[in-house]
């Protein structure tokens, strides 16, 4: 037995051994897939982690940068590239209808040239176009033998095969795309493609913030501009040009506009009144030219169509055959009408130096803009209307106070025209009486000398006779002298009451001046002899006629100049030198609505106590007798209160006085 057990103990260690070297292979083989399973999970868990990461740093690049989305799709584009083993990627944003580049990663130079400066459209020819054009993801084996692909020379020069493109979703519409590259032909996996998608819906994210950022941006901006515009309107709600001035800069600021310009109208046309940015030699070309209302400008397309206008490119347009076209000057054109109860007012047009449409956005902030144009330009014709009325009415009531002045003055001068001829009726006789018996008693002074001569006196006596009749006579001559002169007073008076002597009617004034200076002239030899005195007159042709009493005037003219000629040689006759020559000139200018009249002596003046009293009635500087102080009263009589004219007085003594007379041309008054 121990035999048999001996014989069986190696059988049954042989028959042991064999099952646990079973046993180790499968264990290994177990230990071996765990290891592999391990290093499989260890390598998805790392990949899960690596996607998290880049995940969590797009995250934190969009909650950390929310409002500059540049620096989030330059995240996006890299970790793309880690993490989906591509070797380049790019995101383009749409624009307009096309699909221009916003960031890429790992691009080559040449390819990144191509790619920055591209714009793409909706189309299967390109990876982005297809893309758009699908609104999904679309994958490129070999972009080189792609036979849709239209693009194979840039492929080539980025030296890129197997392409992935993405579309960025927003409400199923395509903001953008997504695209990677790999420099050899391997497809990317649906792994690769679900992780690319998210970058996707996270740019998506990325981008709707920076959009609501920015219209929140724009919004304030725009808000604080109009309300920056609103405060200028109120400050200068008069000052059209500043308004206007304002609005268009904003609307250009807000817009992105280079270049502006506000056309107005201006009685039946429209002309351009304020402008900025424009070249010095288009502005040359166009400062003082009407717009016209027809297509061949922005301007007049919108004025003939009275609705916004917009040209993508006027050198592309064929009905855009304005001086601008070829100049270079600018491309885009936006023209907005300025509207008033359905009729234009004026313009309001933008301008971009190149090809770059305005957006619907910038287009209502434009028209914004111009209806509050629109508006300034109606308060301001209303402010006109409403100032022209007030100075209508501020003159009526100038008339009215000038008539009413003339009425009291005529009142005044018929109180005086009564009193002087009740001082004529009750004064003339007893001076007529004074006057002839003192040159009769004068002639009877001369009857006594020759009766006296017959009779016998002693020398003694008929001296003292003589003596006495002498003083008798020169005593009888003063009398008649003094009546002759209160006689001359009564006269002036009765002239001084007297106002609208004769018909107002239409005369030239030349001929009225030139008729003044020779009847002075005459006048002033007739009395003196020996009257010596240079004349000059300098009469504007353009002087024309007014509407005027001309006797009343004449005589006004008479006074200034007879009072020259007395100034003038009462000069030379108080001057020691000899070569001193008496000069009055009389001067005429047009001035438009009024007329100018001076008259002008080189003698003694008029020192500064005596000016301001000289249209005083009855003040004279002239000795007894050779003045009665009414002259110049009447003349300012005649010109202000009668011709509702002005005289001023310039004058330096010892040198010269120029009296200065303006008159209107038709009834009114000459304000000061």
């Amino acid at each position: 037995m121990r035999q048999r057990g001996r014989s069986e103990q190696p059988v049954k260690g042989r028959r042991a051994k064999r099952p646990k070297a079973r046993k180790v292979s499968t264990a290994a083989s177990s230990i071996t897939d765990l290891q592999r399973q391990v290093g499989n999970l260890t390598r998805k868990l790392e990949e899960a982690r690596e996607q998290q990461t880049a995940t969590a740093d797009v995250l934190k690049m969009i909650s950390g940068s929310a409002f500059e989305l540049s620096p989030v799709l330059q995240t996006v584009v890299s970790a793309a590239v880690r993490l989906c083993r591509a070797d380049q990627a790019t995101i383009y944003r749409e624009e307009n209808g096309e699909y221009r580049w916003a960031a890429d990663h790992s691009l080559a130079p040449d390819y990144a040239r191509i790619e920055r400066n591209v714009r793409i459209r909706p189309s299967i020819g390109t990876l982005v176009g297809r893309v758009a054009l699908n609104r999904d993801t679309v994958q490129i084996l070999d972009a080189w033998t792609d036979p849709l692909y239209e693009v194979k020379e840039d492929a080539r020069v980025g030296g890129v095969h197997t392409m992935l493109g993405v579309p960025l979703l927003r409400e199923g519409l395509p903001i953008g795309v997504i695209g990677l590259a790999r420099r050899k032909v391997e497809p990317y996996t649906e792994k690769e493609i679900a992780l690319v998608r998210t970058f996707a819906d996270q740019a998506v994210i990325a981008i709707d913030n920076a959009r609501l950022f920015e219209e929140l941006r724009q919004s304030l901006q725009q808000q604080t501009a109009t309300a920056d515009v609103l405060k200028v309107i109120s400050r200068s709600a008069f000052d059209l040009k500043t308004v206007l001035d304002t609005l268009l800069r904003s609307a250009g600021r807000l817009c992105e506009a280079d270049m502006g310009v506000i056309a107005r109208r201006q009685e039946e046309r429209f002309y351009r009144t304020v402008a900025y940015g424009l070249p010095v030699d288009l502005r040359s070309l166009i400062e003082d030219q009407p717009v016209e209302l027809s297509r061949d400008s922005g301007s007049g397309r919108a004025l003939l169509e009275g609705r916004v206008i917009q040209i993508n490119d006027i050198e592309a347009d064929a009905e855009y055959t304005h001086v601008s076209r070829g100049t270079g000057a600018f491309r885009t054109l936006l023209g907005v009408p300025m509207m008033r109860e359905g009729a234009p007012v004026g313009v309001m047009t933008l301008m971009r130096k190149y090809v770059q449409p305005f957006t619907d956005k910038q287009i209502e902030l434009v028209s914004t803009f111009a209806d509050q144009a629109a508006i300034a330009i109606e308060n301001v014709r209303l402010f006109d209307e409403v100032q022209m009325r007030t100075k209508e009415l501020a003159a009526s009531l100038q008339e009215l106070s000038t008539a009413q002045d003339r009425l009291v003055q005529t009142e005044k001068l018929a109180s005086l025209g009564q009193l002087t001829a009740g001082i004529a009726h009750e004064i003339k006789n007893p001076l007529n009486f004074v006057n002839n018996f003192s040159a009769l008693s004068a002639e009877l002074i001369e009857e006594l000398n020759e009766l006296l001569r017959s009779a016998t006196l002693s020398d003694k006596l008929r001296g003292d006779v003589d003596e006495l009749t002498g003083l008798l006579k020169d005593n009888l001559g003063k009398v008649v002298q003094h009546g002759k002169r209160a006689d001359s007073i009564v006269k002036n008076m009765l002239l001084h009451s007297r106002e609208g002597t004769g018909e107002r009617r239409s005369i030239d004034i030349n001929a009225l001046v030139a008729e003044s200076l020779n009847l002075a002239y005459h006048g002033a030899r007739a009395e003196k002899a020996g009257f010596s005195i240079t004349l000059k007159h300098d009469l504007d042709p353009e002087a024309g006629a007014l509407e005027l009493y001309p006797q009343e005037m004449t005589r006004a003219l008479l006074n200034l100049i007879s009072n020259g000629f007395y100034a003038a040689t009462r000069r030379k006759a108080e001057a020691d030198d000899e070569t001193f020559e008496p000069v009055l000139s009389a001067a005429t200018r047009n001035l438009g609505k009024t007329v100018e009249i001076r008259i002008r002596d080189n003698g003694t003046g008029i020192p500064p106590e005596v000016r301001e009293k000289i249209f005083n009635p009855f003040f004279t500087t002239k000795p007894t007798g050779e003045g009665t102080g009414l002259g110049l009263s009447m003349t300012h009589d005649i010109i202000v209160k009668q011709h509702g004219g002005r005289i001023d007085v310039e004058t330096e003594p010892g040198v010269f006085t120029e009296f200065i007379i303006t008159l209107p041309r038709e009834t009114g008054t000459v304000t000061a």
